[in-house]
């Protein structure tokens, strides 16, 4: 698995156009140019929505496993169906490593929300002119680290299955690379958005009349 997001990570900064996550960037660079005030707030909405709910049930769980590992007496279990060490020492090693996967997904959509959050504050800023540029970066960053959250938590069902043993772990990281590739790769060539007139976003201005 980490080998794997570690060559996804190589083609993403040098050929973007053959993953995916490039592939739909450069169609949020184009939303960002042609977008509608109101369609675009409700649209970030949606993605800050999506991106608390997550971090909250990432939250809720690192809340769970920690104080799992608190009760030192749970921490110890053997089972005939689980193969490996399963002495407290490792099992606790397991557990730590399930929490940090959870906590690096909560902190991932946390930091999702804010550059989603300031993308809102760029497009309704009233009686000025925000340069695309800005707004594009925000979102982007957002959808970066909405991807990330998600990286982490399917690190965090391969560590699951480590509870289990070496082999239930080795089973699904195949299953799962394999899975994420297919998912990852992008042969479609990208698409060419025609930029709209200047380079701005214009927020009308506000009537103040009674």
């Amino acid at each position: 698995m980490f080998s794997y997001h570690l060559y996804l990570l190589h083609k993403y900064l040098n050929r973007p156009h053959t993953t995916v996550i490039g592939f739909e960037n450069n169609d949020r660079k184009a939303w960002a140019e042609k977008k509608d005030v109101g369609t675009a707030l409700s649209v970030i909405q949606s993605n800050i929505s999506a991106a608390t709910y997550l971090a909250s049930v990432s939250l809720t769980l690192c809340s769970l496993i920690g104080a799992w590992i608190a009760n030192s007496s749970n921490i110890f279990f053997k089972s005939q169906l689980i193969y490996g060490d399963t002495r407290p020492t490792t099992v606790s090693i397991k557990y730590i490593c399930l929490l940090t996967s959870f906590l690096l997904a909560f902190a991932c959509f946390i930091q999702s929300t804010r550059h989603f959050v300031h993308a809102t504050y760029l497009i309704s800023i009233p009686e000025s002119s925000i340069p695309v540029i800005n707004v594009e970066t925000a979102v982007i960053r957002g959808s970066d680290f909405w991807a990330l959250g998600l990286r982490a938590l399917y690190f965090a069902l391969d560590l699951l299955l480590w509870f289990f043993g070496p082999i239930p772990m080795f089973i699904c990281s195949l299953v799962m690379v394999l899975f994420l590739h297919y998912l990852d790769s992008n042969s479609r060539p990208l698409l060419l958005h025609t930029k709209p007139q200047g380079s701005q976003i214009h927020v009308p201005k506000r009537d103040n009349k009674a």
